[in-house]
């Protein structure tokens, strides 16, 4: 309880995560509560998962349109969960894991001299499954690491691996987004190209109990850099 309502308080929060719509499903709700508390919340995307496979049901973008209409998708859901600031970081889809470390870090860097966050939220490296999520996850707390114990954010990171709480534990951060969902949903009903066929917005959409179960707890890990 004590963790939970320290995130409550973050007044000014940093973002980095690979591609458009990894926001909406773990952690959309958390960044509208954090709003609605008053913070500003900087998101940082370092792609337009202009490599998605999906096109739309049925398709209405293909490889040339399709990072025009991501970048309006992420626009959209920001505007849903409530975030102001935008960076777009001009990375490319499904490379993050092969960019210059160097140049990974200093884009990340150059956003915590500039924003000074207090809470830091990103994906936590080796224990979220795709290699985009790992790098960025990975450069970040790289760079974050490097700061000083009195300038370094909090770092809360997301996790879905199978079997991770064998390897890093339980999450110590368990926010009740029910109050939320309305924003949460718009967020992922955002990424029409991603997500139109999900279950929740396809032949089979989710009652709203199952909506508020599957959707109504978002999990973060607090990485220690002991």
């Amino acid at each position: 309880m004590e963790e939970e309502m320290k995130t409550l308080v973050e007044n000014n929060i940093l973002v980095v995560l690979p591609h458009p719509d990894d926001e909406a499903f773990g952690v959309s709700g958390t960044l509208a509560m954090h709003v609605q508390n008053g913070a500003k919340v900087t998101y940082a995307c370092l792609t337009l998962g202009e490599m998605g496979r999906n096109m739309g049901i049925p398709p209405f973008a293909n490889r040339v349109t399709l990072p025009e209409i991501r970048k309006k998708e992420l626009e959209a859901s920001c505007r849903a969960i409530g975030i102001q600031d935008l960076r777009m970081l001009g990375f490319h889809d499904k490379t993050i894991e092969f960019e210059l470390q160097e140049l990974l870090d200093e884009r990340i860097d150059a956003l915590l001299q500039e924003l000074r966050p207090s809470l830091v939220i990103t994906f936590y490296p080796g224990y979220s499954v795709h290699p985009d999520h790992d790098a960025c996850g990975a450069a970040v707390i790289r760079t974050v690491g490097r700061l000083s114990e009195k300038e370094r954010p909090l770092v809360h990171c997301i996790a879905f691996a199978k079997n991770l709480e064998q390897s890093i534990g339980n999450p110590d951060i368990i926010n009740n987004v029910r109050d939320f969902l309305k924003q949460k949903m718009s967020s992922i009903e955002a990424h029409r190209s991603q997500f139109q066929a999900a279950e929740l917005l396809g032949s089979k959409k989710l009652k709203p109990r199952e909506i508020q179960d599957r959707f109504g707890t978002e999990r973060f890990w607090t990485y220690s850099f002991k």
